[in-house]
Order: structure tokens, then sequence, then C-alpha cells
């Protein structure tokens, strides 16, 4: 089978980037964070969620204060000018522990091989009382457009069912969601839907972007005949809803989670510190932030 590809920042866009801006737009106005804050977004991507952060929320104008960290190169070119671009594997965040006051990730968590190492990432770089967020396309009934397409391409090859995001993801649901945050540590977890419209302009508008080889159903796709495809797109054609002036009208929606790194108390700072030594001078795990 082949992998989900995540490579080429044109192709994500005009596959889903320019959906998930939407999202990215709703979920920093639910989080509702003060100024001043210092941000991590992992697993930038393209830089979605990092804008919104720094378009929405108030952050501070004296200087970078929004990090962007993921393993594309091709993703991080695209991140914003004002944040500051990191390498890195969110499940093994490069800094130190307690840097951020707000650890966010967007669209990116169901990609991670171990999940619950990720957020168990976030509330190690998140400083005491800091806010932990995130939020994940619901791939079960919300997405629709990728809804649409695999149950066509299943239609057309059965085999394709075992490549649907869907049953594949199962953290991209409240329940499991609600649970990983709350198996991390953090405390007044809270989760919410994010719909967004996602109106096509024609039915080229939906299918070309499926061209792309970005994404788990366009990966899935490259590695069909032309007859296959064809098939498929034809399938979609019949079946999407389609307005009088060509557009189509469909809907997505992201689950949200956030919660809290519990505040320290003096016995919980000097259990982490060895006896005879200063909470200063004990070696930091990681290396020291980018």
């Amino acid at each position: 089978m082949g992998a989900d590809v995540w490579e080429v920042g044109d192709s994500y866009e005009a596959y889903v980037g320019r959906w998930s801006r939407l999202v990215a737009a709703g979920f920093v106005r639910w989080l509702e964070i003060p100024a001043g804050r210092r941000w991590l977004d992992a697993g930038c991507g393209t830089g979605a969620l990092t804008s919104a952060v720094l378009a929405t929320a108030a952050v501070e104008a004296s200087g970078p204060r929004v990090t962007g960290v993921d393993p594309s190169q091709s993703f991080l070119r695209l991140t914003p000018a004002a944040a500051t671009p990191v390498a890195g594997d969110a499940a093994a965040l490069p800094f130190r522990d307690a840097r951020f006051d707000v650890v966010v990730s967007g669209l990116a968590l169901n990609f991670v091989p171990h999940p619950e190492r990720a957020v168990a990432e976030f509330a190690r770089v998140a400083r005491p009382g800091a806010v932990v967020a995130s939020y994940v396309w619901d791939y079960t009934t919300g997405m629709q457009m990728m809804r649409h397409f695999w149950d066509a391409a299943a239609e057309v090859v059965p085999a394709a069912a075992d490549r649907d995001e869907g049953p594949r993801f199962p953290i991209c649901h409240e329940p499991a969601l609600r649970a990983a945050w709350s198996e991390a540590g953090l405390t007044e977890v809270t989760t919410e839907a994010i719909e967004v419209p996602t109106v096509f302009a024609g039915f080229d508008d939906f299918w070309e972007p499926f061209l792309g080889g970005q994404g788990a159903a366009p990966a899935y796709l490259a590695t069909l005949g032309a007859d296959e495809r064809a098939a498929i797109r034809e399938r979609l054609r019949s079946r999407l809803p389609t307005e009088a002036d060509g557009t189509i009208p469909l809907t997505a929606t992201a689950w949200a989670v956030r919660g809290r790194r519990p505040a320290e108390t003096a016995r919980t700072r000097s259990a982490r510190v060895p006896r005879g030594a200063t909470a200063a001078a004990t070696p930091s795990p990681r290396p020291a932030e980018a």
C-alpha cells in the first residue's frame, strides 16, 4: 500500500490547505489566548495554524513569538516570515522542558506514528499553567470531500477501504482526543467541533487536487490504473451535490481539544529536583531550543 505523502506545499494547498486555514482561524478564536504568549505550532505544515495565530491571536509585535516545527523542509519554507521555523519531530521536540506558554498542533496528530508520545511531548515543553491544544479532521463523516472520495473508491476497488482515513486514524474522534489529553496529565480538558464551508467552484475544482499526490487519498489514487481512476471520477461526478451554477457546497468538520498543564506546587518541584541540588542546576534531558 502506498504511504500518505505530505511534502509538496503547493499541492497540499490546492487539496486541503485552503480549507484548513478556515479551521485554523476558528480554532485560535476558540482558544482565547491573552497577549504576549510564546506559542509552539507542532507539525506546522505549510503554516496555516501559524498564520492564524499571527493574524488572530494577540501576539507581541516586538519579535517572533511563534515557533513552527515540522519534518518537511518544503513545508517549512512556506512558514510565515514572522515565525521561527524549526525542523523536528512532534514526538521528539527539540526544546527544553517548560518552554512555551501555548502548544498547539493542527491536522498533524493523526500522522504521528505514536500520537500519545506527541501529546506527552506537548505537555513536556509547555510551561506550568500553559494551554495545550490540537485539532484533527473528523474523517469518519465530517470531512465530506474525503468521505465522498473513499466511498466511491471502495465501490470501484474494494481494497481502497484499507486506506480510508476514517478507520485508520482512531485519534480523530472526540473521545480519543479527550482520553489522550487526560492520559498526558493535562487538566481542564474540553473539546469542540469546528465546522467550515468547503464550496468548490465546479467538479474540476473538486477533482484536480486529488491528482496532486499529497495526502492519503491523492497518494492512493496515484497507485491506480487509468481505468480505475476514471471510474472513481465518474462516480463522484454523478453523486456530488451540485448547485445550478455548478458549485459543489460541502462542509468540513474538525475536532478540537484543549487542556492545561497543571501548575507546579512546592511538592512537585521538590520531587523533580535531586536532594542537595537546585532547580537551576538540574540538567535538561533535551537540547536547548533552536
